[in-house]
């Protein structure tokens, strides 16, 4: 996780990466639960951190990359992280517990949201700290308004 930038210094965006730790450690919990060869269990927390992505992903577009591209930059960055998203949404969607390359399925799919989540952390967002200007922050606060944070929801 980045800290050097000073991204953590904007709260939208503080707020965006706190998100990626909570995900970060669900995700680490699926791995333990795979370890442990509990399918049962994994998936349990794959659909609580599915439930979470899916509110999170939905405040990043509406919010960040929205403005990105209200404002003209970094389209094709935008765009393959979007990619990204409906390629997650797809193989959470296609896990099946009980098949013999589900420990295997999930992995990648751990893997590539890993990665994901750096992607975002190490690059859009720092990118979008010095670039946008104050009608993309707008946008980026509406949507933060309309869907608060999942941190900030009761437990």
């Amino acid at each position: 996780m980045c800290d050097h930038c000073g991204c953590r210094g904007v709260e939208p965006i503080a707020e965006l990466m706190d998100e990626h730790l909570a995900l970060l450690d669900l995700e680490g919990e699926v791995r333990r639960q795979l370890a442990a060869e509990d399918r049962v269990g994994a998936m349990a927390t794959v659909a609580r951190l599915t439930d979470l992505l899916l509110a999170h992903v939905a405040r990043e577009e509406a919010g960040i990359f929205a403005a990105l591209k209200e404002q003209g930059d970094f389209a094709g960055a935008v765009a393959e992280l979007e990619g990204e998203h409906r390629a997650l949404d797809v193989q959470l969607d296609e896990l099946d517990p009980v098949s013999p390359e589900f420990a295997r399925d999930l992995t990648r799919m751990l893997d590539e949201l890993v990665v994901h989540i750096d992607k975002e952390d190490q690059g859009i967002f720092p990118v979008s700290v010095v670039t946008l200007g104050a009608p993309g922050w707008a946008t980026v606060e509406a949507a933060h308004e309309a869907a608060p944070s999942f941190l900030a929801a009761p437990a």
